[in-house]
């Protein structure tokens, strides 16, 4: 099977665990007898610094024209200190999520039992954690109209959602609950916000299509206690671009690790599939970012995108065996790991390939 994949590395790690995901997806090809073809592209704060735009337009033409984009990061510290700066990196990122339509962010988190010991969190509360975030990503806060009013003392963001964006995201959620556990929860913040009454009534009006999901409703804040108390309770979850945003940030910790998750951002034309750890200037240049997540970022595009099942399970399987080889990054090494074992970049995505033979 031929596909044109773009690779779209990005700002800070992004370019280091980017250039890992394309080799994994490189050995798959060999292996299965496929023909990726690849071209690359500029966002962020490299297209600012090359063209003054944080998505030139060449970028999102090749985006559209491609079968699958594996993406890194954007941002950079220049524009954390200066808010009052008109061009940043993050405008391209709401851009191409806009243009392309992607409308469901999908992270899966997924404990591997080997990293039980890399969170925070206690064992026996984690063991068994597997929770589907579904974020909505075209609306809500990040959208909606913003500015300064009372001589710039006074800011605003406008919280906006349509009945049907929110049709479109629960849709999405009810499917892949019933082939999961069969239980959704949507999360809002009903008690106070227009925009969270409106979402849990389409979701409530959508239910009983779906028989055979057993849906709750809870508030963002019960939701933040209880992904920490009782994570397993939670099967697929579907919530508002806001609170996705904050709520698998926080259930990155339940994987052990920022470094651990993988992320696909679909609509209706061309998938991106991401690590959520952003740019991570700190370690940028370092050689030490876990290039896990952009791994199984590939896997998830292979799946979703492109339908090969066996080929993402198999790039899943090598991780795993990388896993329980001992091998690990910094951020899922512990005090038991021995010194020998804890790997840079290349070399962890060097073991990867490994077990994928």
């Amino acid at each position: 099977m031929k596909k044109n994949i773009l690779i779209v590395p990005g700002d800070g790690i992004g370019q280091e665990v980017t250039a890992v995901g394309k080799k994994v997806l490189d050995r798959i090809a060999g292996k299965f007898g496929h023909e990726f073809v690849y071209d690359e592209a500029l966002i962020g704060h490299v297209a600012i610094e090359a063209t003054g735009n944080p998505l030139p337009d060449e970028s999102l033409q090749k985006m559209k024209a491609s079968d699958a984009v594996l993406f890194g990061a954007v941002g950079h510290p220049r524009y954390d200190n200066d808010p009052s700066a008109k061009v940043r990196p993050e405008q391209g990122l709401l851009k191409m999520r806009k243009e392309l339509g992607l409308y469901a962010n999908i992270r899966p988190i997924k404990l591997f039992d080997e990293l039980l010991g890399a969170s925070s969190i206690k064992p026996e509360i984690l063991k068994g954690a597997d929770i589907m975030f579904f974020r909505e990503l075209t609306g809500d806060i990040y959208f909606g109209e913003k500015g300064r009013k009372n001589n710039g003392d006074t800011a605003y963001d406008l919280a906006e959602y349509s009945r049907y964006e929110v049709e479109r995201i629960a849709r999405k959620a009810f499917e892949a609950a019933r082939t999961r556990r069969k239980k959704l929860c949507s999360v809002d913040k009903a008690n106070v916000l227009e925009t969270s009454r409106l979402w849990r009534e389409v979701v409530q009006k959508i239910a009983p299509e779906y028989p055979d999901v057993e849906v709750e409703h809870q508030f963002v804040d019960a939701t933040a206690m209880l992904l920490i108390k009782d994570p397993r309770r939670f099967d697929v979850v579907v919530t508002a671009n806001l609170f996705g945003d904050i709520l698998t940030d926080e259930a990155s910790q339940i994987a052990g690790s920022m470094g651990m998750l993988a992320s696909a951002s679909v609509g209706d034309g061309t998938g991106v599939y991401e690590p959520i750890h952003g740019s991570a200037h700190d370690i940028t240049g370092k050689g030490i970012a876990n290039p896990l997540a952009s791994i199984l970022s590939a896997a998830l595009l292979l799946d979703i995108s492109f339908g090969m099942k066996a080929e993402s399970e198999k790039v899943i399987g090598a991780v795993d065996k990388v896993l329980k080889a001992g091998f690990r990054t910094g951020d899922i090494a512990d005090t038991h790991t021995p010194s020998g074992k804890v790997l840079n970049t290349d070399a962890m995505g060097e073991q990867v390939l490994k077990f994928l033979e």
